[in-house]
């Protein structure tokens, strides 16, 4: 009897599960057939999760934190850039000059931002200095001239600090050394230890060179040319023969001044504001590096930009003036160095133009990038690229114009390939311009480098040419 109920009961139990499956079968066929064996996706979270970047060591000018900060979110004004794929580990800013955003990818993450730093070394030392200081060299004598023999009987010294003294200069001062009726200098060369000539880091090699090139016959062909060059672009010496040398019976040393020594002359270097332009345009570190030594380094722009630009120190932390190594910076923040640094040379009556590349037009970095037709002179900016540091690093930040109005844009890519990094930026910017109106140019003519950098000056004590006997 036993049995016969449980016989009953599982045939009862066949019974309804058969019922269950049939209408399950028949609620799918209604909803349409879901394809066997396959798996529901598990989408990964929109907020990326960066690899740690190696940690920042402590340097004596720089406190720099030790990984970057990852923020949450994009937000993006216009709806066709919500399709736009970002590679890398990247932030991306956009804004127009009334502070309205157009794309916001993770602006308070932080990046390397590669030699976009010379746009706060640069704003720094134009702030502190003035946009038309002027470097000095100074060349003194603690002898005599014969003018019978065109000899100076003793010591030829030369100090200062210029960080743009190449060889054209150094044949200048052979040149007016001989108007004061030099010839031969029966002493020693000595330059000072904050010396230095032709982007070198030594003042001794940097003495040395100098010494070559004030000489006519062991003057290099490089020197010959760039003084003529420098003849023509300068406009100063027309008229009268350009020969030029000095010959040196001693050596050539490292010391500093003597009490006796009295100024010959001294010469001024281009205005700062040109020198700034031809560090952009060409991201000179040697440049770079020494304008943001007079700030006290690193450290010292880092503090001018925070302070300036209201900039939390965690969001804008140098190691270097020049870009090179580790350094932490948030688009952000990178944005509102743009803002300031743009109010600071509309006060000069100044723009972006008087001391960045314009892209297409000017020579350097951003010479072959953004000149078509579309966007010829309508991107000013700074490049920004380290090859192997941080996974590959490639930067872009500035102003763009189109027929709208005008932005201020941050692109930072890290962590992948710089040539396809680049290819991201270089259809990116237009991309954004064209959805903007179309791009517009920049008001602005160029001018050659070298003609920049000839605005130099001579200038003798109590504004005349003196004679050094009297």
């Amino acid at each position: 009897m036993k049995f016969l109920d449980f016989r009953n009961s599982y045939w009862s139990f066949l019974a309804c599960l058969v019922t269950v499956l049939f209408a399950v079968q028949s609620s799918n066929a209604q909803q349409g057939t879901r394809k066997p064996l396959l798996q529901d996706i598990k989408v990964a979270s929109a907020d990326p999760v960066p690899t740690p970047t190696p940690g920042v060591k402590k340097t004596g000018s720089s406190s720099a934190i030790n990984a970057p900060v990852v923020s949450k979110g994009m937000r993006r004004s216009i709806p066709a850039l919500s399709d736009v794929a970002i590679p890398g580990y990247s932030g991306v800013l956009i804004e127009s000059l009334d502070g309205r955003t157009v794309i916001d990818s993770y602006s308070s993450s932080t990046f390397n931002p590669a030699s976009n730093v010379k746009v706060a070394t640069a704003y720094a030392v134009l702030k502190t200095f003035g946009v038309n200081y002027r470097f000095r060299t100074d060349i003194w004598t603690d002898g005599q001239i014969d003018r019978k023999t065109g000899t100076l009987d003793g010591n030829l010294y030369v100090s200062g600090r210029d960080p743009m003294f190449n060889l054209e200069h150094g044949v200048n001062l052979a040149y007016e050394l001989n108007k004061l009726g030099i010839n031969n200098i029966s002493g020693d060369l000595i330059v000072t230890d904050n010396f230095a000539m032709n982007y070198s880091g030594s003042s001794q090699r940097s003495a040395r060179l100098l010494n070559k090139t004030m000489n006519a016959v062991s003057r290099s062909r490089g020197a010959a040319k760039s003084w003529q060059k420098f003849v023509v672009n300068s406009r100063m010496y027309t008229g009268g023969s350009t020969l030029a040398s000095v010959t040196t019976s001693g050596g050539t040393y490292v010391e500093g001044l003597p009490t006796n020594a009295r100024l010959l002359f001294s010469h001024e270097s281009a205005p700062l504001r040109e020198i700034v332009k031809v560090t952009m345009s060409f991201s000179n570190n040697f440049l770079s590096e020494r304008l943001g030594e007079m700030l006290g380094g690193a450290y010292g722009v880092a503090r001018i930009v925070q302070m300036d630009a209201r900039v939390p120190p965690g969001h804008f932390t140098l190691q270097t003036c020049s870009g090179l190594g580790i350094n932490r910076v948030t688009p952000k923040a990178q944005l509102r160095l743009l803002r300031t640094f743009k109010t600071f040379l509309q006060r000069n009556r100044m723009s972006f133009s008087d001391v960045m590349p314009v892209a297409g037009l000017d020579a350097g970095t951003l010479r072959g990038r953004y000149n078509t037709t579309f966007n010829l002179g309508s991107v000013v900016g700074k490049t920004g690229t380290l090859g192997r540091t941080d996974g590959g690093v490639s930067t872009l930040s500035g102003q763009i114009k189109t027929r709208t109005g005008t932005y201020l844009f941050v692109i930072f890519n890290q962590k992948g390939n710089v040539r396809r990094f680049r290819s991201f930026q270089n259809s990116f910017v237009p991309m954004v311009q064209g959805l903007l109106g179309g791009a517009a140019r920049h008001n602005y003519v160029p001018v050659a480098m070298e003609k920049r950098l000839a605005k130099t000056k001579i200038v003798y004590p109590y504004g005349r040419r003196k004679r050094v006997e009297d």
